[in-house]
């Protein structure tokens, strides 16, 4: 009890402590290079990733890459996370370019004005997130708050925020250019949150100029309570 009492002081009381007031509403698209009809939802939420209080991330899978081209930035364990999301929101399978926002609500990647919708629901849902604090370069905090059932996850998520064009020589995309924002690197899971204030360390990035970002999220594919973003 008192190890927690000390460890929410430090939580709250810090010099330097940047609580947002809101976290932003997190958009994930899974897409694949080699999916023909991706491209424009990548150009699509392109631009959902420059607007204020949206973070967008980008994860490439790998099961189109039997069409002829891999995915030069899908990793198995983005398509995992897509049928962990699959599985949760009761749909029949995995498919791109998909659209999941919160965590907690999806749509295809094209049917923008569906999006929209979804984005302006989150953004007015009354939620009371834990505060989340970056702590140097290699911790964060997360406080305290309520836990939905089955407890909370803490994952770390990196990924590239330039814009990367990568031209597909093979497959349904031959010759095409398909635009990225926001790729994702890596997500590892950092631990539970039990609603309690809690220390978490960072490893170290696998590649120079990635930016980090924090969710603490229901476990399984739940719905996301909180995001913390840190720049390069």
């Amino acid at each position: 009890m008192r190890k927690a009492a000390l460890l929410s002081l430090i939580l709250f009381a810090s010099p330097g402590l940047a609580l947002a007031a809101k976290p932003p509403v997190v958009v994930e698209l899974f897409t694949a290079q080699g999916c023909a009809s991706c491209g424009e939802a990548n150009s699509y939420v392109g631009k959902l990733a420059e607007r204020p209080g949206v973070l967008a991330l980008t994860f490439g899978v790998d099961y189109w890459d039997y069409l002829g081209w891999p995915d030069t930035f899908a990793k198995p364990e983005f398509a995992d996370r897509q049928k962990a999301y699959v599985t949760r929101l009761a749909l029949r399978e995995p498919y791109t370019p998909q659209v999941v926002v919160d965590g907690r609500a999806q749509a295809g990647g094209l049917q923008t004005d569906k999006v929209d919708k979804l984005l302006a629901n989150a953004a007015r849902d009354p939620r009371n997130p834990p505060d989340m604090a970056f702590i140097g370069p290699r911790r964060v905090d997360v406080g305290s708050g309520l836990v939905p059932r089955g407890g909370a996850e803490v994952w770390l998520v990196r990924y590239d925020p330039r814009e990367q064009d990568v031209v597909v020589r093979t497959g349904d995309n031959r010759g095409k250019t398909v635009v990225h924002r926001n790729v994702v690197r890596e997500i590892i899971r950092l631990g539970r949150w039990r609603g309690r204030p809690t220390a978490y360390r960072l490893p170290a990035p696998s590649e120079e100029g990635l930016a980090t970002a924090v969710l603490v999220q229901g476990p399984e594919g739940g719905g996301i309570l909180a995001a913390a973003l840190k720049a390069p």
